[in-house]
């Protein structure tokens, strides 16, 4: 299975047409015509379903697009190690972001970075634990940044210098707002937005099996659009300080929770992993960042 071959059946997948993938790609329709065609010879299975003026994924077709992707960011992310293995001033670095505003730590350090080594690039993609530990685990990416404790037989880590503190984020003329904390029997009976994962993970440690007697009217992996719904007075959100816009004007109040609930954020990157000399510097740089702090 050829990387080109992935490309091609990427950009047929992406422009749902051959011929805008083949011009997006700078080759002949019938060039990507047989790349493809070989493709679904190899895998023995049909990867399109064709029309007069389009292209539909199959089944089989959905299936390979994630696994193509990955594999040629991989691809990409290989040769990119090997031009910059002997640059020591220059190269890329590849994060995955959890939602957190102790991200500000790592962008200090980049902007750092930046300063110093004008060939340097990073790039980011964000979301939850399973989606950046499972590119990380792939080469994919060089480090990830998660609230979750890492899995110590997997990972190194360096932990940030601060934590995450959870609060609920509601409307300001609510009554509650008049409270400076909020405890369990205030949100026993509300409607709740939370990220899914956090339930196990995090509310049972600030309120033990009692989480199973709360009303989740929702889940948001992104705090922000949580926080939409809870302007219009549909819910309430469970989130981190400082993730959403509480000012004056914003319409919305932040209170922290009671007892305190707080989660300790961590650059993560695989055990016994090679990394090229500016991805080194950087780690070295982090690293000397949070013990400063």
């Amino acid at each position: 299975m050829e990387i080109k071959a992935l490309r091609y059946f990427l950009a047929a997948a992406r422009e749902e047409n051959i011929s805008r993938a083949a011009e997006a790609l700078h080759v002949s329709q019938p060039t990507m015509s047989k790349q493809i065609k070989a493709l679904e010879d190899e895998l023995g299975q049909k990867l399109f379903e064709r029309h007069s003026f389009n292209v539909k994924l199959t089944d089989e077709g959905i299936l390979l697009r994630k696994r193509a992707a990955d594999l040629v960011d991989m691809a990409d992310k290989t040769l990119l190690e090997f031009q910059n293995i002997d640059n020591v001033t220059g190269g890329d670095i590849y994060f995955g972001l959890a939602e957190s505003y102790q991200l500000r730590h790592l962008a200090r350090v980049i902007k750092r970075f930046q300063d110093e080594y004008p060939d340097f690039h990073y790039h980011t993609i964000s979301g939850d634990r399973a989606l950046v530990t499972e590119k990380l685990d792939k080469g994919i990416l060089d480090f990830a940044v998660i609230v979750e404790t890492p899995a110590e037989s997997k990972y190194d880590y360096i932990t940030m210098p601060e934590t995450d503190k959870w609060g609920l984020v509601f409307k300001k003329d609510d009554p509650l707002a008049r409270k400076k904390k909020i405890t369990f029997k205030d949100i026993e009976n509300l409607p709740l937005y939370i990220s899914e994962s956090a339930i196990d993970s995090d509310l049972t440690r600030w309120c033990g099996e009692d989480a199973s007697k709360l009303h989740f009217q929702g889940y948001f992996s992104l705090s922000y659009n949580g926080s939409v719904f809870a302007k219009e007075g549909l819910g309430y959100l469970l989130t981190y300080d400082h993730l959403i816009d509480t000012s004056e004007k914003s319409g919305l109040v932040f209170r922290p929770l009671s007892p305190v609930l707080e989660n300790p954020l961590y650059l993560i990157w695989r055990k016994y992993q090679v990394f090229t000399p500016i991805a080194e510097r950087f780690l070295i740089e982090m690293r000397n960042y949070c013990e400063a702090k």
